[in-house]
């Protein structure tokens, strides 16, 4: 799984925030592509009013494994705004590819980033590379919170209208959500009904011109993303998501829901 692909899974793989009362939350989520398992993932998720971290941990399983094995740690700190609005503080990711090991570390101050940077620094061809513009850096989500979504009611129209911007540590996509219904779900823990949303891709930059993951992802036009409440009774987060690739579709599903 290239980091491009990642960073969109890792956006649908969001930790769930815990119940008033509550201090540890824990999300698990299976990763298949056309059935064959590919990676499992870990999210958990501590709350110190008004604070709160989520970790998560994605490692490459089944198939995957005989060619090279993946390893993505992530951690995000923030503050819960009025309206149960999360507000990153700071964004922290190591993702290993086989003998590979990048950092990224990004920084926030209200919405905004004001610092982000990659170690080490990868190597970019000036001509193809699209640079990240400071106006992308304005009011922007950390790709772990980014789908923990305040909503007062199970009602599409106000879980899947909106657009989420986010930025990766390398990369600013813009997530463009709209409504496609409802359907069961079953996640082991929890089972009931889900919000399905429509979801298109747009790249806005920090990523090369011509990148074919990119332009795939950018004409697709099946991904979706399923949103069930958490106990706080007024957040909902993913318990299923379908992204397409060119060998199949990726499919997103959670084993347990905020146990």
């Amino acid at each position: 799984m290239g980091l491009r692909l990642f960073s969109v899974v890792a956006v649908f793989l969001a930790g769930v925030l815990p119940s008033v009362g509550a201090d540890h939350y824990r999300t698990e989520y299976r990763v298949s592509v056309i059935g064959l398992p590919v990676a499992r993932a870990t999210f958990t998720t501590q709350l110190s009013d008004p604070g709160y971290t989520i970790t998560g941990n994605i490692t490459s399983a089944g198939i995957v494994n005989v060619f090279t094995s993946m390893n993505a740690k992530s951690t995000v700190t923030g503050t819960m705004l009025p309206g149960d609005r999360m507000q990153p503080k700071s964004y922290h990711l190591i993702y290993t590819r086989g003998k590979r090991t990048r950092t990224y570390d990004v920084q926030y101050a209200g919405g905004n980033i004001v610092q982000t940077s990659i170690t080490p620094e990868p190597n970019r061809d000036s001509n193809r590379w699209i640079p990240v513009k400071a106006s992308d850096f304005k009011s922007v989500l950390d790709p772990i919170g980014a789908l923990i979504i305040p909503a007062s009611g199970p009602d599409p129209a106000k879980i899947c209208g909106r657009t989420l911007p986010v930025y990766d540590g390398e990369s600013r996509m813009d997530l463009v959500l709209a409504p496609k219904g409802k359907a069961s779900f079953d996640a082991g823990n929890v089972s009931g009904e889900a919000v399905v949303c429509s979801v298109r891709y747009i790249p806005k930059s920090g990523f090369n011109k011509d990148q074919s993951d990119i332009d795939y992802l950018r004409n697709a036009t099946s991904m979706e993303i399923w949103f069930a409440k958490t106990r706080t009774g007024s957040l909902y987060a993913p318990v299923y998501a379908r992204v397409p690739t060119r060998i199949g579709t990726l499919s997103i599903t959670a084993t347990a829901f905020g146990k």
